[in-house]
């Protein structure tokens, strides 16, 4: 049984001032706990090259805490997460400005892992599984993606030992797998998602944006204006959103779709003809050499 490392909840502490860079589970106790005082914990969990999108989720996590609180910020690309010809190597490593970007947000403590520290005795022959929330969409695409993540998180739950967990709403089959892991598992901690973070003219931000090119760039804002379009057709029904989006994608130069869905936000399953309520329309598709996501949130009448 893992030793409890957080005292018992009181109103008010002093807060960590500084944002700690740490790399060891050792270090990350020892700034994130510093003394006895209780207080609520936030982690936001990255794979660093921080961006806009990832300040919001930090500042989320400031907001949940509150200013005595403590927040974490992890910073660990995965190797679980990557399958065979995906751009593990070429993953952006970007740790000074991340830690600098999550201190001006309100984080205490950056938890900035090696592979070894994490996985110590090599790749964890035990893993958690996505099961069926995990074969479709990304998990088809990226086959054993979200077992990894999911068994990451885990450990960073543990480590971090959080009363809040903030993730991205972009990732949304990421957000749905860990909440129901968390509901399923029984996981002491609340999950709060967070929206999308966009460019002015609409396109999601994203650590793997610095890859395009200018003209790819522009060729990308399909995925967006496909959004848009199908969610501006909820009124009409599921096979109007499908079509209005589809048929953005269709006409675009450069964006090659994976999928296109929309889905119950719950079980992320494809939404029947009959689907009425809050879906979310999703959407993947290589622009360039560049794969990228996307979804928005799609009231269906």
């Amino acid at each position: 049984m893992a030793r409890d490392r957080r005292p018992a909840k009181a109103p008010k502490a002093a807060k960590v001032r500084k944002a700690v860079l740490t790399r060891t589970v050792d270090e990350f106790e020892a700034a994130f706990w510093p003394d006895e005082q209780p207080v609520d914990n936030a982690v936001v969990m990255t794979m660093g090259a921080l961006h806009e999108g990832h300040a919001a989720l930090v500042r989320e996590a400031r907001r949940q805490v509150g200013k005595d609180g403590r927040v974490a910020v992890t910073v660990f690309v995965n190797p679980l997460q990557f399958g065979a010809g995906e751009d593990l190597d070429r993953y952006p490593r970007t740790l000074d400005e991340d830690v600098a970007l999550a201190e001006e947000m309100g984080a205490d403590v950056v938890f900035a892992p090696s592979v070894d520290e994490m996985y110590p005795n090599g790749e964890p022959l035990v893993r958690l599984s996505a099961g069926p929330m995990g074969e479709g969409f990304e998990g088809a695409s990226r086959p054993g993606h979200f077992d990894g993540m999911l068994t990451v998180v885990a450990k960073l739950l543990h480590i971090t030992d959080p009363d809040f967990a903030v993730f991205g709403e972009k990732d949304a089959q990421q957000l749905a797998i860990v909440r129901r892991m968390v509901a399923d598992l029984d996981f002491d901690v609340e999950v709060v998602g967070v929206p999308t973070v966009r460019e002015e003219d609409g396109l999601a931000l994203s650590s793997r944006n610095r890859f395009l090119s200018g003209a790819e760039r522009v060729q990308a804002l399909a995925l967006s204006r496909a959004l848009f379009a199908g969610r501006d057709a909820g009124s009409q029904g599921p096979k109007a959103v499908r079509e209005a989006a589809a048929a953005v994608l269709e006409g675009a130069d450069g964006v090659s779709p994976d999928y296109l869905a929309l889905v119950d936000p719950l079980s992320f399953t494809e939404a029947p003809d009959d689907f009425q309520g809050e879906a979310v329309l999703a959407v993947a598709a290589r622009v360039g050499s560049t794969r990228l996501i996307d979804n928005v949130s799609v009231i269906v009448r």
